[in-house]
């Protein structure tokens, strides 16, 4: 695996070998394809139609219900929102609305990271614009996602601009919580950040915008949404020590921060050897915030 100072790289390389493939073996292709979701268009680029699919609880409730937004992980380049299906169909069935999000990517539209952020910002507004429609509390939405998923969640949260110009900001884009799983935190040099040729590779060509432009370490302030982190201690790809540095920086502003990390697991371990064991946690976290009713 190639270290972090190659990330956009190593991201693509890493997450194709460890989440994307397997995905096709187990049917997770794109487009997908989900039994009962509601399916809606939040954003159009061109020919493209960007879709979130919807799967909420039964029966339905007049009551307005939190939900979460999972982005998937794919290094920016491929993959599938069927990557969080699971996740989506066990919260569901607990009591929230959850909803998975496609978003353009490198290998499909020539999407660079900023395209990619743009477009998860776009999604946000358009569940918190349309959440009386849809049934959603609009001060309850939780942002999700794995890799390079992850980043974009943080990025929602953190990241100063980077916003269509047809997008109406008067709709807050700000999570209102967020579930991380092996996420990119850091995308430009940091203080305390102690790797050999960290930053190395990363610029504006490949990011479609100056590195801290879309490095949410670097735009931490008081104030950011209640966040969860899972994390592989054993991870070369997204290394451990920058979620440990960006918990820290998170903290140190006075925002509530959990990262749990796991010996020996590597990228994407959520979705393979401790799906269950993070996704026990994630309900935990939503029972502490109040959006799930105790076990």
């Amino acid at each position: 695996m190639l270290r972090l100072f190659l990330l956009v790289a190593a991201f693509g390389a890493a997450t194709t070998d460890v989440q994307v493939t397997p995905a096709k073996k187990k049917g997770l292709d794109y487009p997908p394809n989900f039994a009962g979701a509601q399916a809606e268009t939040y954003r159009k680029v061109g020919e493209t139609e960007l879709k979130v699919w919807l799967f909420a609880p039964t029966p339905k409730t007049e009551k307005p219900l939190p939900c979460v937004v999972f982005f998937f992980g794919g290094g920016w380049t491929g993959g599938t929102p069927a990557q969080f299906e699971p996740q989506s169909r066990h919260l569901a069935s607990r009591g929230m609305i959850a909803l998975v999000a496609d978003y353009r990517v490198k290998s499909r539209q020539n999407a660079l990271p900023a395209d990619c952020v743009s477009d998860a910002k776009a999604c946000v507004r358009y569940v918190r614009a349309n959440a009386a429609r849809l049934g959603i509390d609009p001060n309850r939405i939780a942002v999700g996602g794995g890799s390079a998923g992850g980043h974009l969640a943080a990025a929602v949260a953190t990241v100063p601009g980077l916003d269509a110009a047809t997008d109406d900001k008067a709709v807050s884009c700000l999570p209102n919580a967020l579930v991380l799983f092996n996420p990119g935190t850091v995308m430009a040099p940091f203080p305390g950040l102690e790797l050999k040729g960290f930053g190395a590779g990363l610029d504006k060509a490949k990011f479609g915008c100056e590195p801290t432009e879309i490095s949410p370490i670097h735009h931490v302030r008081k104030g950011l949404p209640p966040t969860i982190i899972f994390h592989g201690k054993a991870d070369t790809t997204v290394p451990y020590v920058t979620v440990a540095k960006f918990t820290e920086v998170m903290q140190a502003a006075g925002n509530r921060c959990e990262l749990v990390g796991y010996e020996g697991q590597t990228h994407g371990f959520f979705n393979k050897a401790k799906y269950q064991e993070t996704l026990d946690a994630t309900d935990a976290f939503f029972v502490s915030l109040g959006y799930l009713p105790k076990r």
